[in-house]
């Protein structure tokens, strides 16, 4: 009996065992299978990121020559005046209606000419000088050219543009292209005049800078001289600069022979000299 049950108690100790065994490589059987479902997840992330990376919104020739054909059928008309407390939203609203305006660019006025007008009392507000107005229309721009075209801005008499009129024209065949090349190279002529006036005033001042440094050296010079002078007409025996008496060479002459003729004389030299 007691035999059996020692075999019995193995035998269901190898079984748990086997159990315990077969749970742990189930378990890790898991664990592989959720490291894997992981990987693949995520490079199922990074692939689709990279999918979103590469992708670019290609330009349709259809729609590229459908914007070609909208600029085709746009009208541009000029304002040669801008009256004053006229702004870009003002002049949209006055003109917008008569059609769809799609751009409008107003040139402002020059500093120097509002701080001329602030001087002498004026208003010191941003004004404009000319402008340029694209309508979506062709028609709509040559129409507004032709019958606006020196007539009163406002017709109420109580508004500030009552007595101001439009200088308005429709520039067949201008393009706005036209116009950004023309700003551009506006902005390129003033960068370059305000450089070259730089350069100018550059060199005036290094002019005048060398001539104070020449007249301080002709000052300094004549001061010295004025000193000299000073300094000598002081001295009873004539000093230098430095307040030291002159040194006076003294030059040993022989004295003639007198009331001797020449032979006697040359005698005497030739037994001086023997």
């Amino acid at each position: 009996m007691g035999k059996r049950n020692r075999n019995e108690h193995e035998h269901a100790d190898s079984d748990g065992s086997v159990d315990d065994i077969d749970n742990a490589d189930s378990s890790d059987d898991d664990d592989g299978n959720n490291t894997t479902n992981q990987s693949n997840k995520l490079t199922e992330a990074s692939s689709t990121s990279s999918t979103k990376q590469k992708k670019i919104r290609k330009l349709k020739l259809t729609a590229t020559e459908d914007f070609n054909a909208k600029l085709q059928k746009r009208g541009i008309v000029y304002l040669a005046r801008i009256p004053p407390r006229m702004g870009p939203s003002k002049v949209k609203t006055l003109l917008s209606d008569f059609g769809p305006i799609s751009r409008i660019y107003l040139a402002e006025e020059d500093k120097s000419i509002r701080k001329k007008r602030r001087k002498a009392g004026g208003s010191g507000g941003k004004r404009y000088t000319e402008g340029w107005v694209e309508f979506e229309s062709k028609k709509v721009a040559k129409l507004v050219g032709e019958t606006l075209n020196m007539s009163r801005v406002a017709n109420q008499k109580g508004s500030i543009h009552y007595d101001d009129l439009w200088n308005i024209k429709y520039l067949k065949g201008f393009k706005w292209s036209h116009l950004t090349e023309k700003v551009a190279y506006e902005r390129r002529v003033r960068e370059q005049k305000l450089r070259v006036e730089m350069m100018e005033v550059r060199r005036e001042n290094a002019l005048y800078m060398a001539q104070v440094e020449a007249g301080k050296k002709l000052d300094h010079i004549e001061e010295r001289r004025k000193k000299r002078k000073g300094k000598g007409d002081g001295d009873d025996g004539g000093s230098t600069e430095e307040g030291l008496p002159k040194k006076i060479r003294s030059i040993r002459q022989k004295k003639p022979f007198e009331g001797e003729s020449s032979a006697t004389a040359k005698s005497a030299i030739l037994g001086s000299l023997i």
